[in-house]
């Protein structure tokens, strides 16, 4: 599509057509960054955790055990315990030793639910540290 300035009759007029040439660039530039990206979002990521040793660790005479078993079941040193004594025990020794030493045992076949179920009633209770008890590496 040619446009004439009417100024003359020799045909120097300008053409507005538009020049396709930098947004095919863009395009092609686009594309490749996606087809380079997309390989990346797409990819699980597995994992291999490493497997590490450490010396046991010593109990004081006032450390409290949480333990929780398969089912879900808390212990407090060995003592069955609901939900609402949990978090009364828990409360009541925040209030007496602020920096009780809190050890939580879980089986490794827990679902986790229960173990952040244990966590969050200690936090909720204003325990800020527990230590987690493995079993050491043969």
């Amino acid at each position: 599509m040619a446009l004439h300035n009417g100024l003359d009759g020799a045909g120097d007029g300008m053409l507005s057509e538009i020049n396709m040439t930098p947004l095919v660039d863009v395009m092609l530039v686009l594309l490749s960054i996606f087809m380079l990206t997309m390989p990346v979002l797409t990819q699980a990521v597995r994992l291999d955790l490493p497997r590490a040793t450490a010396a046991p660790a010593t109990a004081r005479p006032d450390t409290v055990t949480l333990s929780v078993d398969r089912a879900g079941s808390v212990f407090w040193n060995g003592e069955r315990l609901d939900g609402t004594a949990l978090a009364g025990r828990l409360a009541e020794l925040a209030r007496r030793r602020p920096d009780a030493d809190v050890q939580l045992r879980a089986d490794k076949h827990t679902e986790y639910q229960h173990v952040m179920a244990v966590m969050a009633a200690a936090q909720g209770n204003g325990i800020d540290r527990i230590n987690f008890i493995t079993q050491p590496t043969q």
